[in-house]
C-alpha cells in the first residue's frame, strides 16, 4: 500500500503548479499585467464573471424576472411519469452543489483574500444564476429517455451542438467520470472523519484514527456507498429528498443562532465584507485581485456554475418545459452561495479570529479556522453541542456530495454506453476509489494533492462547458421567450427552436 501511495502521490505531485498555472493564466505575463484593468484579472475570472454578465444581459436578467416563478414551481406538487420531479432534482443538485466546499471553501477564501472574498462570491453568484440557467435549460432540450428514466447534461448537449460527433460526448463523459474519480477519496473520507468527531465529541474523548471505531464506520461508509451507487439515480434522489433538508435546516438553525449570539458584531460583518471588497488588509495581502480570485474561485468550487457538473441532476427531471428546469437550477445557486455560503461567511468574519489569535489562526488548517471561528462565538456552555451540530452538517455535506458524484458519474457512462456491464463496472470503480482514499488516511498517509486536483478538475470543467453554452445560447434565448410568453405547459423543439430533438419532438406526451 505504501509503494502504491508514493507513485500516486509522485504523479500527482504536478497538479499544484498546474492548477495555479491555469487560475492564474496570464496574470504570470508582463504584457498583460500592464493592461489597464483588464490586467489585474486572469482568464479564468474573465470567463466565469464575464459569461454570466454576458449571459444575465441576452437573457434580460432572467435569474430576476423567473425568481418567484421557480420558487413557486418548487413549492407545487405533481406526479411524474418518468424520471424524476423538479423538486427532486433541485434536491439532487443541491446535494452536489452544498458539500464541505461551504464550510472550508468559505474559510479559505477569507483567509487567503479577507473578508471581501465573500463580497466577489455574492457578486460572481449572482451572474453565476444566468450562467446555470443556460446550462441547466440545454439540459433538458438534450436531454434522452432511456426506460423510466431521464440522462443528460453535458457530455449529452455538447455532442448535439457539436454536429452530433460522438468523440465529443465520450471524451467529456470521461472527463467528467475521471475529475469525479479523483474528489470521491477525499469526500469519503470527510464523512468518515467528521463521524469519528461527532462521537468524540459527545463522548469528550479523541478517537485515534487507527481505531477499531475508525475501521467499523470505514466498513459502514463503503457499504453505505455501494448501496447508493447500484440503487440508481431514482434511490440517489430519494436519498436527497430526505438528507438535503435535514443538513440545510441544521446548519441554518446552527449559524443562526450564532447570529444572534453575537448580534452586536452583525454591523461588523457588512463593513469589514464591503470595505474588503475594495479595500483589502494587509493582512490578507491587501490586493483586490486576491480578494476577487479567492471570491470567484471558491464560489465556483462550491455553486459549480458554468462548470456543467450540475448538469447530469438538471436533465433527470420531467420538466413541462425546458426553461422550468432552468430556473429551478439558478435557484440552486442562490441557495447554496447567498444563503448557506454567506452562512459561513457570517461565522469566519464576526469572529474575525485573525485579528483576536493571529498565531493560532495562521497556524490552524482551514477546517481548524472554521472551528475557531465557531468557537469564538458560542456560549462556553454550548460549544460541544455547537462543534457536534457542525460535525454532523460536515458529515452530511461530504456525503451527498459522494453519492452525487457517483450518481453523476453514472449519468456521464450512459453517454459512452448504456449496457448493464459498463453501468456496474462504473459504480464498481467509484465505490473502489472512494475505499482506497479512506484506507490510505487512516493509514495516515496524506492525499493533500487530491484537493488541488479539484480547483484543477474545477477550471477545466469550465473552459469545457462554457464554450458549450455559448454555442447554445441562440437556443436558450428561444426557450426563454417562448417560456416568458406565458408557454409554461408545452414545448416542441422543432416549433420554438427550429431543430428536432430527442425528447421534445410532440411525441413524449
Amino acid at each position: 500500500m505504501e509503494n502504491l501511495f508514493a507513485a500516486l502521490n509522485a504523479v500527482l505531485s504536478f497538479v499544484t503548479p498546474v492548477s495555479d498555472f491555469f487560475w492564474d493564466f496570464p496574470k504570470m505575463f508582463s504584457f498583460w499585467k500592464n493592461i489597464p484593468l483588464l490586467g489585474s484579472f486572469s482568464l479564468a475570472i474573465i470567463v466565469l464573471v464575464g459569461s454570466g454578465i454576458y449571459f444575465t444581459l441576452r437573457l434580460g436578467f432572467i435569474q430576476v424576472r423567473l425568481f418567484s416563478v421557480g420558487v413557486h414551481t418548487l413549492a407545487s406538487r405533481r406526479s411524474i411519469k418518468a424520471g424524476i420531479s423538479p423538486l427532486a432534482a433541485f434536491l439532487l443538485s443541491t446535494a452536489m452543489r452544498v458539500g464541505p466546499g461551504n464550510m472550508i471553501g468559505v474559510t479559505g477564501a477569507i483567509a487567503a483574500g479577507g473578508p471581501g472574498a465573500l463580497f466577489w462570491m455574492w457578486v460572481s453568484a449572482f451572474f453565476g444564476m444566468a450562467t446555470a440557467f443556460t446550462e441547466g435549460t440545454l439540459a433538458q432540450i438534450f436531454k434522452e429517455k432511456r426506460g423510466d428514466t431521464f440522462v443528460g447534461g453535458l457530455p449529452f448537449y455538447a455532442r448535439k451542438l457539436c454536429g452530433n460527433k460522438v468523440w465529443v460526448g465520450t471524451i467529456l463523459s470521461l472527463v467528467y467520470i475521471v475529475y469525479a474519480l479523483m474528489c470521491l477519496p477525499a469526500q469519503g473520507f470527510n464523512v468518515v472523519t467528521s463521524a469519528g468527531a461527532i462521537a468524540g465529541l459527545a463522548r469528550h474523548i479523541q478517537i485515534p484514527v487507527q481505531s477499531t471505531f475508525y475501521y467499523v464506520v470505514s466498513v459502514l461508509v463503503i457499504l453505505l456507498m455501494a448501496f447508493m451507487a447500484f440503487g440508481g439515480i431514482r434511490r440517489v434522489s430519494r436519498w436527497a429528498d430526505v438528507l438535503v433538508p435535514v443538513m440545510a435546516v441544521i446548519y441554518a438553525v446552527t449559524a443562526l443562532l450564532l447570529i444572534l449570539f453575537n448580534v452586536d458584531s452583525v454591523p461588523y460583518f457588512f463593513k469589514a465584507v464591503f470595505e474588503g471588497a475594495f479595500k483589502p488588509e494587509a493582512v490578507f495581502g491587501g490586493f483586490l485581485g486576491t480578494a476577487l480570485l479567492q471570491g470567484v474561485k471558491r464560489g465556483l468550487m462550491s455553486n459549480e456554475a458554468g462548470q456543467g457538473t450540475i448538469t447530469m441532476a438538471a436533465a433527470s427531471a420531467e420538466a413541462r418545459h425546458p426553461c422550468e428546469q432552468g430556473i429551478i437550477s439558478a435557484l440552486g445557486v442562490f441557495l447554496d452561495t447567498h444563503v448557506i455560503c454567506t452562512m459561513t461567511g457570517f461565522i469566519i468574519v464576526m469572529a474575525h479570529e485573525w485579528a483576536l489569535d493571529p498565531a493560532a489562526w495562521k497556524a490552524a488548517g482551514t477546517y481548524g479556522k472554521f472551528l475557531f471561528s465557531v468557537n469564538g462565538l458560542a456560549p462556553e456552555m454550548l460549544q460541544v453541542m455547537v462543534q457536534i451540530m457542525v460535525s454532523i452538517c460536515f458529515c452530511l455535506f461530504a456525503y451527498t456530495c459522494v453519492i452525487g458524484f457517483v450518481s453523476f458519474s453514472e449519468i456521464s457512462a450512459n453517454r459512452i454506453s448504456s449496457s448493464k456491464g459498463f453501468i456496474n463496472f462504473i459504480r464498481c470503480l467509484c465505490v473502489f476509489v472512494a475505499a482506497f482514499g479512506i484506507a490510505c488516511n487512516i493509514a495516515g498517509y496524506d492525499l493533500s494533492n487530491l484537493w488541488a486536483f479539484s480547483d484543477l478538475g474545477n477550471i477545466i470543467m469550465v473552459y469545457c462547458n462554457v464554450p458549450m453554452l455559448y454555442l447554445g445560447l441562440k437556443y436558450v434565448i428561444r426557450a426563454a421567450r417562448h417560456y416568458s410568453d406565458g408557454h409554461r405547459d408545452s414545448f416542441e423543439s422543432e416549433k420554438v427552436l427550429g431543430i428536432r430533438t430527442a425528447y421534445w419532438n410532440g411525441e413524449e406526451k
